[in-house]
Order: C-alpha cells, then sequence, then structure tokens
C-alpha cells in the first residue's frame, strides 16, 4: 500500500533570523515564496539573545533585585514594540504583564524553581510568533500565531521535557490542518509546551528545532526547513580550513555522526522525530537564501570516500594497562559502569587486540572524578599488580572522518593515516564502529588543526 503524497513543509526560523524588523520581514518574505509551493507550518524561536535576558531577569528576581528584573523587561518590551513600529504591525503587551506577574512572584519567595523558569523562558516565543505572524499578514499572506502550548503535550521534566506523541499529534492535526485547509498559515511558538498538569515546559537544547520535527512527524511534512545563520553542512570547520566546501546532501546516518564528533550546525536528537518519520531536514541560510544549503535524508548522495572531518577539542585519554588484564572477562563493563554511575560520557573507546590496554576518551573537565572512580573499581587488581595504573593526558582531541561511502572502500583507513604521518602528527589512539562510516582518532590538542587539515586534503 502506497503512501499518501506529503504535501506540508515545516520552516523553522532561529533567533538569528528573527533578530529585528528587518529579519522578520525578511523571514515572511521566505514563507510567502514558500507558500507559493505547497502548505506551509512557521516555527518561531525568541528574537536573538532574548531567552538569555529573561533567565537573567529571573535570576535577578530570585536575588531580590526586581527592578533590574523589570529593567530587562522593558528593554524586551521596547525592543518588540520597535520592531512592531517598523513593521507596521501592532504590538500586544499582554504577555509582558504576565512575565512581569511571574517575576514578582519569584522576587517575594527569593525561589526560582525548574517550573517558574520555563515560564519565563516561554516568553521570548510568545513575543516572536505574533510579530512574525502579523508581518505575514502584512504582506498579503493570511496566517495566524499558534501557541503550542496548545497541542504539545510532555511530560514535567522542567527543562528538557519529552512530548507524549500519542497525545499530542492527534492535537496538532486538529489545530493544523482547518488553519492549513482554509489558507491560513499557522506561525508557531518553538521551544515550549505543556505538561499534563498544564504547566508550561520547554523542551531543552535546540528545542524550536524539536518543535519542528515534532509538527512534521505529525502532519508528515514534505520537509523540515530549518533555516539559521549558515549556509549549511560543510565538509569542515571553516575556521580551520580554508576549503571547506558545503555538502548538498548527507544521510542522516552521516550527520549524525559528524554531530557527535563536533559539527555544530544540527543538534541531531533535537530533530530525531522527523528521522524517524523519514522526514528530510534542509538546513539553509536566511541571510543568503539564493544558497540551496544541506539536505539531509535516509540517503545521502551515494558518493564513496571521506566527505567530512570534524574535531571535538577539550578532552582526556584515560588508560588502563596492565598484562593481568589479559584473558579477565568483564574489565571493559566495569570500566563503563564507572562512567555511567558518574554520568560521564565517553566519547571515544578502544581495547588493544592483546587486552592488556583499554583507552577510553572523556570531556576534560570529567578528569579527577571519573580517574578517582577508576582507581577505586580497581583498586584490587592495581594492589595485586594486575593492573599498572590508571593514566590521563590531557588536553586532547578527537578527530573523526565521516562518510557513508566509507564503508567497504578499501585502503581508506591508510589514506586517513598516511595523511595525519604526513602532517607529523602522533595518533594516541584509534576507533572505527562496525558501521564503517567514521574513523575516530585522538591526537594531543596542540595537533588538532594539523590533523584536520591534513584529513581534509584526502575528502572525496
Amino acid at each position: 500500500m502506497s503512501r499518501p503524497p506529503r504535501t506540508i513543509a515545516i520552516h523553522k526560523f532561529g533567533g538569528t533570523s528573527l533578530g529585528d524588523s528587518s529579519r522578520i520581514r525578511n523571514a515572511a518574505r521566505l514563507l510567502a515564496s514558500a507558500r507559493k509551493k505547497r502548505p506551509v507550518v512557521a516555527v518561531a524561536s525568541a528574537m536573538g539573545g532574548v531567552t538569555d535576558v529573561l533567565l537573567e531577569a529571573a535570576r535577578d528576581a530570585e536575588r531580590g533585585r526586581l527592578g533590574l528584573a523589570r529593567k530587562a523587561v522593558e528593554s524586551l518590551r521596547a525592543r518588540h514594540a520597535a520592531a512592531a513600529g517598523e513593521l507596521g504591525v501592532r504590538f500586544d503587551e499582554a504577555p509582558l504583564r504576565e512575565l512581569d506577574a511571574a517575576l514578582q512572584g519569584v522576587s517575594l519567595l527569593r525561589e526560582r524553581t525548574a517550573r517558574v523558569t520555563d515560564l519565563v523562558s516561554s516568553f521570548g516565543e510568545r513575543l516572536s510568533a505574533p510579530l512574525l505572524a502579523a508581518a505575514l499578514a502584512k504582506a498579503g499572506v493570511p496566517a495566524r500565531a499558534v501557541d503550542a502550548r496548545d497541542m504539545l503535550v510532555t511530560d514535567d521534566r522542567h527543562g528538557a521535557a519529552t512530548c507524549d506523541r500519542k497525545r499530542s499529534d492527534p492535537r496538532v492535526r486538529r489545530r493544523l490542518r482547518p488553519l492549513l485547509s482554509s489558507g491560513v498559515l499557522p506561525v508557531v511558538t518553538g521551544f515550549i509546551a505543556r505538561s499534563l498538569k498544564g504547566e508550561t515546559t520547554t523542551l531543552g537544547r535546540s528545542g524550536s528545532d524539536t518543535t519542528a520535527a515534532l509538527l512534521g512527524a505529525a502532519l508528515l511534512a514534505r520537509e523540515v526547513v530549518i533555516w539559521t545563520d549558515v549556509d549549511g553542512v560543510l565538509s569542515a570547520d571553516p575556521r580551520l580550513v580554508k576549503g571547506a566546501r558545503l555538502l548538498p546532501r548527507l544521510s542522516y546516518r552521516e550527520a549524525a555522526e559528524m554531530t557527535y564528533f563536533g559539527a555544530k550546525v544540527l543538534h541531531f536528537p533535537a530533530v530525531l522525530p522527523a528521522i524517524a518519520a523519514e522526514i528530510p531536514l534542509v538546513i539553509r541560510n536566511s541571510f543568503r537564501p539564493e544558497i540551496k544549503g544541506t539536505t539531509i535524508a535516509k540517503k545521502g548522495d551515494g558518493g564513496s570516500g571521506i566527505r567530512a572531518v570534524t574535531a571535538v577539542p577539550g578532552m582526556c585519554l584515560l588508560s588502563l594497562d596492565g598484562r593481568g588484564m589479559t584473558g579477565i572477562p568483564g574489565i571493559a563493563a566495569r570500566v563503563f559502569s564507572a562512567t555511567a554511575r558518574l554520568g560521564v560520557s565517553v566519547v571515544m573507546f578502544s581495547q588493544a587486540s592483546s587486552e592488556q590496554n583499554i583507552a577510553l576518551v572523556i570531556p576534560e573537565g570529567d578528569r579527577a572524578r571519573t580517574v578517582a572512580a577508576l582507581e577505586q573499581e580497581f583498586r584490587w587488581e592495581r594492589l595485586t599488580g594486575s593492573i599498572d595504573a590508571v593514566n590521563a593526558r590531557a588536553p586532547i582531541a578527537v578527530v573523526a572522518a565521516v562518510g557513508e561511502g566509507m564503508r567497504g572502500t578499501p585502503g581508506i583507513a591508510a589514506k586517513v593515516f598516511a595523511a595525519v604521518a604526513r602532517a607529523k602528527v602522533n595518533v594516541e589512539s584509534i576507533a572505527q564502529g562496525s558501521s564503517e562510516c567514521n574513523i575516530s582518532f585522538a591526537v594531543a590538542e596542540e595537533d588538532r588543526v594539523a590533523a584536520v587539515r591534513a584529513l581534509h586534503k584526502v575528502v572525496g
């Protein structure tokens, strides 16, 4: 049975793309153009920097500095009112009165709970979405601001809430489909939702991307377009590699590997609802809309070899060495159990085939407590000489070569390490996943730039 055609597009605009009246007007133009091709739902983030101002106001209120908090609110009022005036639209100050009441409560109680923090954080999107909707209407496009809290139901984990898709998806369809059918372009608040208890929640890091992905999955969208301030995904960090080039198409797997190993364009966990529904993600630059950006989909472009090089700085290489480790089951499991108890993320792991060495890479900030935990975990083995010591080296960087076309292509590893050797970079540790679409290795932090530049020369 064939799937029904997917016709709707979700367009999400980040804070830099809605930073002032000119950017809001530009976003309205982009949406008006996109609407000529197919029905569109917009997702609006807060204007750039607004969420930080709101959080600082909440902190000031908690410290009893209500005057400072109110000055921050006044600066937000002035900024949004100015944008509305320049757009020639009405500015509704009602949300700011609610914000003032919330800050008064924080100041009186001298307590800023996670619940109140989410409520205060929500006002950025609640102010920007109506402005974008009004700008669209001013340009002749029927539009309506829609509060995502009326559709998205989450758990009560404030600050990083998880959406209840079973409850939310039908609400999304009931709320948005009639608007789309009547020719209205919905402008939905990003980042925010509501718990079953009726409390405002937020969706965590890159929460507006999550909103767009959730709406796309619920509506079975054709694509989710994420408008930002970069051209798309590049083959390397352009600050390190002058010849970094735009990648027109990536697979979900390639994008996930790149994000894990340091690429900053997309926070991959935020868009998992869209990926699960096999909806393409398109990264585009609202400042340069003539560039088509990068499409991330189930299948990449089918190219062979390495597509991109990424690097994660600020790491620490831990190693356990000892001849007594050979043939002893459970050593690696105990290492991972110790790091899991601490909540430490292991970026890379490798074990020598002789079983006499285990190496793992973790964030440098977790070095001291992880070393202490491993020394405690293996105290008996250290006393008996089975394990010599727990060694730590920092700062370390992890460099990764990524490309789905690497799978099954002979000689990729040889190319990678020959390029690094030519740059006279010493490799501290190596790991390759069974998927074969990435090779990662650890180098001294001082060699990170040289390693990335050398490796980029063999990008296919």
